[in-house]
């Protein structure tokens, strides 16, 4: 490499010209200085280092190295030991780069399937979700909910664990759902009354189940219970499990509430 020439010092490069050359640290240069990796050769009258042509030309092989991934050692052995296996070092190097590459691309990859499922709540296609949550399930509702509540942390954590799931684990989350159904129509049918130990394990069995999309707190489940026998949809999915189903569930949620000396009447979302 040839060196570059001042008005001062025509001889060779200050630390600091070289650092800008080399797009490296004056710290780094420094340093290397001291471990005697790479040394100025020169001295101006005023007693500043100067890096020669040469001196560049060692330093240009440390920071190719470096961004190689060697180890200072490493480079050392690779610049001063004529007997040392330049090309198996780089090959070892080279393969360390490959795994790293590798590495780097499944995060990558693993980081789209998280900002997808930010932004659409389920990475499954219409088919597969119709075919997991039923014909009756709006393949356009997660879009939807993610416009509704993408900014709130129980989204974020809905999508977290939704990145980590295939259709496989989204069909135990339904089947989950489907028992719980099931199990709340028979103790409704059984005649179950809120607050009962039978029933407060299916409140405490809801909450384990809703688990598989955020965790759930008790006030938060009285707002679900709420919701579930005020909202339209929720309340037809409930009824048809059994009639009257979904003010039944709401009363054994607050009753389980009470339980825990949660006010229902002014539980709110947290």
């Amino acid at each position: 490499m040839p060196h570059a020439r001042d008005a001062t010092d025509t001889d060779g490069l200050t630390v600091g010209q070289a650092s800008a050359r080399l797009g490296v640290t004056v710290r780094a240069l420094h340093h290397w200085d001291e471990i005697g990796l790479a040394r100025p050769s020169l001295r101006t009258a005023a007693g500043y280092r100067l890096y020669t042509a040469g001196d560049l030309e060692r330093l240009q092989r440390v920071v190719v190295y470096r961004e190689l991934g060697l180890g200072l050692d490493r480079i050392r052995a690779v610049l001063d030991d004529a007997a040392a296996d330049v090309p198996g070092a780089l090959r070892a190097q080279r393969s360390q780069v490959a795994e790293r590459i590798d590495r780097l691309q499944r995060l990558g990859a693993g980081l789209d399937r998280l900002i997808e499922a930010h932004e659409r709540g389920l990475l499954l296609t219409a088919g597969q979700q119709a075919a997991i949550f039923g014909p009756q399930w709006d393949p356009d509702w997660p879009a939807r909910a993610g416009q509704r509540y993408g900014d709130t942390a129980q989204w974020q954590q809905y999508a977290e664990r939704s990145a980590a799931r295939g259709p496989e684990e989204w069909q135990a989350v339904a089947d989950a759902n489907a028992a719980l159904d099931r199990a709340l129509g028979e103790a409704m049918d059984a005649g179950v009354t809120p607050g009962s130990p039978e029933a407060n394990r299916l409140v405490e069995r809801h909450r384990a189940v809703f688990a598989s999309y955020f965790p759930l707190t008790r006030q938060m489940q009285v707002c679900l219970g709420r919701m579930y026998e005020s909202d339209p949809g929720f309340a037809a999915h409930y009824d048809g499990v059994r009639p009257g189903l979904a003010p039944w569930f709401r009363r054994i949620i607050d009753a389980n509430a009470r339980a825990h000396g949660i006010d229902p009447g002014t539980a709110t979302w947290q």
